[in-house]
């Protein structure tokens, strides 16, 4: 209880707001976690995925047929954007070898008397064996395998229905008689940072947020600050909300832009995102430092919750394919409502109303933890305490 209290007086919103913004400065580790973190985080982690999707995968080649069709087909491999063939050779052997000590990521076979089955018209069959166990490289090599070959067997079968008397256009025609154009919305260069980083920073605004906010509050704790009047509560959380709102607009702002991914599309709806999701984490963070009445207890407790709540996100794994009950668990969350919106309205450029629900929400999360925090933080003191 400050000296204020003890005389009956208490200063305004304003000064109780500056006072409680002061001394969230002052300690060290709530600023590393509200302020550091979401800067180096910011900086770092859009890094990895900078080159947005993976290129030129090291792949091998069987080639058991040393025909001319053969070697142009490791042609039409070696110019693929996907694919890297650096290993070419005659034994099938070799090349499940190189996968097995991660020189290469699969194979192609070409098996023998290729060309020969190719012109009887046969159903050549051309295996591609690809490293499962990374399955974002192994779509790359079954794709680009399956790009450089088949434009080579579309250049066959028009060759074939030249043949047999059809012109280059009919032929061309005849062989795709229904084309189809596909377009990425909101990803037009299908990369893999936009469309993980978009909804990670959210997550980091969360947690670091969290942690922060819930170790400051369990500082107040050990320390015997915790009760005050519902006024002084209410300014520290708005205090806890200041590092939330600058880092939100950091990552929505700068960082985007900086590292070139899709943003903006609706930015007073992100805005409003922002005002609606930091409150709604601070909210929670300050009823978990109160429960946990412990500094480190509190960092602890946070810390392991990231990984999960990243599998509950929906970005990693689809919703539908969650268990029901994760499916109503996830909500408990704040990130859960703020990567859907976040994804809808600073990314897709969607109108707010389209994250309406959302949105709500997060207001009803904020409104109903900060009001019980001001009832918690402003009852009487048990003896105990």
């Amino acid at each position: 209880m400050t000296p204020q209290d003890k005389m009956g007086t208490e200063p305004g919103f304003g000064r109780l707001w500056a006072s409680s913004l002061l001394g969230l400065l002052r300690d060290k580790g709530a600023v590393l976690l509200l302020f550091g973190a979401p800067v180096l985080y910011g900086f770092f982690y859009p890094w990895f995925y900078g080159l947005q999707v993976v290129q030129r995968v090291p792949v091998a080649v069987v080639v058991q047929d040393n025909s001319s069709l053969a070697r142009q087909m490791l042609r039409f491999a070696q110019a693929s954007p996907r694919i890297d063939p650096q290993l070419v050779t005659g034994d099938e052997a070799e090349a499940r070898d190189a996968v097995l000590r991660g020189e290469v990521m699969g194979y192609a076979l070409l098996p023998r008397d290729f060309k020969r089955e190719v012109l009887r018209s046969s159903n050549v069959v051309v295996p591609v064996y690809a490293n499962g166990a990374y399955p974002l490289v192994s779509k790359q090599v079954q794709y680009g395998f399956a790009e450089a070959f088949g434009t080579l067997s579309a250049g066959v079968e028009i060759k074939r229905l030249n043949a047999g008397g059809q012109s280059t256009l009919q032929a061309a025609d005849s062989r795709s008689p229904v084309n189809m154009q596909a377009v990425a919305l909101f990803n037009p260069t299908e990369g893999y940072g936009s469309f993980v980083v978009a909804a990670v920073a959210v997550l980091i605004l969360q947690q670091t947020l969290l942690m922060g906010s819930a170790l400051t509050v369990g500082t107040w704790r050990e320390q015997g600050r915790a009760r005050a009047s519902a006024t002084h509560w209410l300014a520290r959380l708005c205090a806890l909300c200041v590092p939330g709102w600058l880092a939100g607009l950091f990552y929505f702002g700068w960082i985007f832009i900086w590292q070139d991914y899709p943003r903006g599309g609706n930015p007073w709806g992100a805005l409003l995102l922002l005002a609606c999701f930091v409150p709604a984490v601070v909210g929670c963070a300050a009823l978990l430092g109160w429960w946990l009445a412990n500094r480190e207890r509190a960092l602890q407790v946070v810390l392991f919750t990231s990984i999960p709540l990243a599998f509950v996100g929906g970005f990693t794994w689809p919703l539908e394919a969650l268990p029901q009950l994760l499916q109503w668990l996830r909500w408990l969350s704040p990130s859960t409502a703020g990567i859907q919106a976040s994804l809808r309205l600073n990314q897709m450029g969607a109108s707010i109303d389209a994250a309406l629900p959302q949105l709500a929400w997060l207001a009803s999360m904020a409104l109903l933890s900060w009001a019980a925090m001001l009832w918690i933080g402003s009852r009487p003191a048990r003896k105990k305490e």
